[in-house]
């Protein structure tokens, strides 16, 4: 019955989108949207600032060995990082701040490196639609303070934090999720010498290595979010989410508790990370340190948002606290 159920709940959720009427702006700017077919309500959209690309998204990343990094990251700088096929590429986050989506092919396999400042979630996606890879870019658009990407195939917008798609022809949709850690480049260094590193895209001009939404993680409240945020704890609090797990774990409770088992997942702290969204300089940002999690000695798929996008997007879960 389940997939009658889900099937049932698609249909009625694009149905009542048909009551629903774009803005005109939208209508202009996203001409080949199928704005028809959603699953969320357009009031929930609002516009981080940015238009459609306005943060480009990178399409020809560029790599380096550690060996031959002629500029060095910070140990503590945090980075995304990715192992596929025996091998590893870190993608620092003080580039990701200013691009918040790579498309990269790794290993055989297309990927989508994304990262949303305002929710410090970084997540990474199969970028296979249909068995068809396509590349994402940035519609300058938030929900719930976070990143609504679009794929460059339909012109579908979709959440970056559920890595759904919210809009368009593949509204209901799902990528699938890619294994990654966010981890501090001294930890990728000493686990994976053999890797690659992400370098800075010259051509952009961005100031790689300043943050510029500085002290923003000592806020009470999140930029661009109309929702509220009842705790435990700061609304910009780190936690862990684990797929497969209806839960999440602050940092403060992982650091006083780890390691720790939950549902077949090992939970893991250390001590060494920088907040990419503290001081002007990532490099100088306090510790926050780094949260791994694994299942059965491997990597799991889990990231690390603020706690108010988490409970945003799973309004009946626990955040556990101490």
């Amino acid at each position: 019955m389940k997939p009658l159920l889900a099937a049932l709940a698609t249909a009625l959720s694009v149905t009542a989108a048909t009551a629903q009427t774009a803005p005109a702006a939208w209508r202009a700017e996203w001409p080949a949207t199928d704005f028809s077919r959603t699953s969320v309500n357009f009031s929930e959209i609002l516009s981080g600032g940015p238009p459609k690309d306005g943060i480009p998204a990178i399409d020809a990343p560029a790599f380096q060995t550690l060996a031959e990094l002629s500029t060095r990251p910070d140990d503590r700088e945090p980075v995304i990082s990715v192992e596929l096929g025996g091998q590893a590429r870190a993608y620092p986050v003080a580039i990701l701040m200013w691009h918040e989506i790579v498309n990269d092919t790794f290993a055989g396999t297309p990927i989508a490196v994304t990262y949303c400042p305002l929710c410090n979630s970084g997540i990474v996606f199969d970028r296979r639609l249909g068995g068809e890879a396509t590349t994402f870019g940035t519609t300058g658009k938030l929900r719930n303070s976070d990143l609504v990407m679009y794929d460059r195939a339909t012109q579908s917008w979709w959440q970056q934090f559920e890595g759904r798609a919210i809009i368009g022809a593949h509204s209901g949709d799902e990528l699938a999720r890619v294994p990654s850690r966010f981890e501090s480049f001294g930890e990728f260094a000493a686990r994976r010498p053999d890797g690659e590193v992400l370098i800075p895209a010259t051509r952009f001009g961005r100031s790689y290595g300043s943050n510029p939404y500085e002290g923003y993680d000592s806020l009470r409240q999140p930029f661009l979010y109309d929702g509220s945020y009842d705790g435990p704890g700061d609304a910009l609090m780190r936690v862990v989410a684990i797929e497969g797990l209806p839960d999440a774990w602050s940092f403060a409770y992982v650091q006083a508790h780890a390691p720790f088992e939950v549902g077949g997942f090992r939970v893991e702290w250390q001590a060494g990370q920088a907040s990419a969204l503290d001081t002007r300089q990532i490099a100088e940002g306090r510790d926050v340190g780094t949260v791994t999690v694994t299942q059965a000695g491997q990597p799991a798929l889990y990231h690390v948002p603020f706690a108010f996008a988490f409970a945003a997007f799973n309004p009946d879960a626990t955040i556990h606290h101490e």
